[in-house]
């Protein structure tokens, strides 16, 4: 492309940001979460454009900022809420912002990959994005012998777990 950097990078995250909302719902809770965590890694992949490699794919280049981002995010999320008031429903009134996963699959799914640590969250998200190995391992930086062990693991567990939340709510 011959464009100037800030016309490309709009173009480029405009074409992915699929990608962007992805990563922000796999790792936050709660619509202004997520939209803040996009804002978040919008930003972040902002500041290192200058940077990408042009003879590497933008959506690898990609998931790689937005899952160190969302890692980042969630780590800084947990040490903020540890010091946080909870939440006291009497004051408040209930608001639904998520509507109720009426798919039994994709409950367990959801709660299985929110019990998941960061990294096991990103390799699930690649998984299902029906990422090629060779990408995950890219993105994640691990090897590609690593990934699978990683992704086999997951599916045992993934197993166990839905067995155990088989019709649970």
């Amino acid at each position: 492309m011959n464009l100037q950097p800030g016309v490309e990078f709009a173009a480029l995250l405009d074409s992915h940001r699929r990608l962007v909302f992805k990563v922000a719902n796999t790792y936050a809770r709660g619509a202004s979460d997520i939209e803040d965590l996009a804002q978040e890694i919008a930003a972040q992949l902002w500041r290192a454009f200058p940077a990408y490699d042009r003879t590497r794919l933008f959506s690898t280049w990609m998931y790689r900022i937005s899952l160190n981002v969302a890692i980042s995010w969630l780590r800084s999320e947990a040490l903020r809420r540890r010091r946080s008031v909870a939440y006291d429903a009497e004051l408040h009134e209930p608001t639904t912002e998520e509507a109720p996963d009426d798919d039994e699959g994709r409950r367990i799914l959801r709660g299985f990959i929110a019990s998941q640590d960061a990294l096991d969250r990103a390799v699930l998200l690649l998984y299902l994005e029906e990422r090629p190995y060779s990408e995950m391992s890219e993105i994640l930086g691990v090897s590609a012998t690593n990934l699978t062990t990683k992704i086999n693991r997951l599916k045992d567990r993934l197993r166990a777990y839905a067995e155990k939340h088989h019709g649970t709510r």
